[in-house]
This record gives structure tokens, C-alpha cells and sequence, in this order.
């Protein structure tokens, strides 16, 4: 895998480990105010969340480059 691969691979498992932590630590608004969704959150903790990601995404990552770069799965075979 070259760089460039590996920053593709890295950007698409971010993507997806970002809508799996997004829901995580979610709590509505108990009375919301007339007009305001009633399933949004109170606060939305963007940047804990982006960091957890991130740090998700590296240890995916890693597991992702250790299985093509190991002999048990051929990808070239």
C-alpha cells in the first residue's frame, strides 16, 4: 500500500467511525421550545467526538494495513 492508498483507506474508515461515534453521549432536551426539534441534542461535544474518531479511525487503520501486509490474506494471489 503507497501513501496515497493509505491516506484514501485511512479518510474512508474516519468517515465511517464518524457516524458510529456520532450518536454516542446524545441527550435531548427534556421541554424544547416550541418550533426547535425535539431530538436535538443539548450539546453535541463536535470535538470530542472528532478526536475519538480520529483516534478509532488510527487503531482500524492499523489493523487494516496489518491484515494486507501480513500472509494469512492474499490480495495479489
Amino acid at each position: 500500500m503507497n501513501w496515497i492508498t493509505g491516506v484514501a483507506v485511512y479518510f474512508l474508515i474516519w468517515w465511517l467511525v464518524l457516524f458510529a461515534v456520532l450518536p454516542w453521549g446524545v441527550q435531548r432536551e427534556e421541554n424544547p421550545q416550541p418550533g426547535h426539534d425535539p431530538g436535538a441534542p443539548v450539546q453535541t461535544h463536535l470535538w470530542k467526538k472528532v478526536g475519538a474518531t480520529s483516534i478509532l479511525s488510527a487503531i482500524v487503520w492499523l489493523v487494516v494495513y496489518w491484515l494486507i501486509r501480513s500472509p494469512w490474506i492474499g490480495f495479489r494471489t
